[in-house]
């Protein structure tokens, strides 16, 4: 089995610099995207000290991913599942630690969405609200949730899609890596097989999606065309925010 991938970034048209970070280990098979938040640049700073951070965090853990491939019980797969966690708590601590340093960058944070793909399952980490989609047999489905203030009003039924959509809240976070000391992180464990297709993404691409369409952007057959047609769409559609995006295909 093997996992053939495309990343791509853009500034968009609104904004002067890129807050967004993306990593793409091979090595370990780790996927993550970060949308920074924050200002004086440090939006910038704090994705990618997070995705640095995090990545040394795992690769110093690599015995325990190692203990999940060469057994993959539920055992190994809770300690994979734990470390990840902790990773990124650990990158979160880290961000925090910069900005109790520098007081000009109090409060700066960043989203994250982690994938670490194995032959036998694929391991989520997520807090914010970058997205991670699964496509399957030309269907698709959301892998993480949303951590804003809408969302939470969504899903306890107290707002409407529509009406989340058109809220001056819509971009508000309930949660972040970096603001504060501790965060909380979800985790999940997906089964993938051959064909599927995983795309991470900040919100300045799923923010412009609508509903259904994300398969009419995306051929598994052609990663780097199908990023460059979402990158595209968002441009169309405004580009208000930076646009990243990571498509990986799970391969025989």
């Amino acid at each position: 089995m093997k996992y053939i991938s495309c990343a791509k970034t853009d500034i968009g048209k609104k904004r002067d610099h890129n807050e967004d970070s993306y990593l793409l280990d091979l090595e370990l098979d780790l996927f993550v995207v970060a949308d920074g938040m924050g200002g004086h640049a440090a939006g910038e700073v704090a994705s990618r000290e997070a995705v640095e951070a995090l990545r040394d965090n795992v690769l110093a853990k690599k015995n325990v991913l190692q203990s999940f491939l060469e057994t993959p019980d539920n055992d190994t797969a809770e300690l994979v599942r734990k470390n990840l966690e902790l990773a990124v708590r650990v990158a979160g601590y880290q961000v925090f630690g910069m900005t109790e340093i520098d007081p000009d960058r109090k409060g700066m944070g960043t989203t994250l969405s982690l994938l670490l793909l194995t032959p036998t399952a694929a391991f989520i980490a997520h807090v914010g609200d970058s997205r991670i989609y699964m496509i399957r047999e030309g269907k698709y489905r959301l892998a993480t949730h949303d951590h804003t203030y809408v969302a939470t009003m969504v899903k306890q039924g107290k707002m409407t899609e529509e009406q989340a959509q058109r809220s001056r809240y819509s971009s508000v976070l309930l949660r972040a890596v970096g603001p504060h000391d501790y965060v909380q992180v979800d985790t999940r464990i997906l089964r993938h097989k051959i064909g599927d297709v995983f795309l991470l993404c900040s919100d300045g691409l799923h923010g412009y999606l609508q509903d259904g369409e994300l398969t009419n952007y995306v051929d598994v057959r052609d990663l780097p065309g199908s990023m460059d047609r979402l990158i595209r769409m968002a441009l169309d559609r405004g580009g208000k925010d930076n646009i990243t995006g990571i498509l990986v295909r799970i391969d025989p």
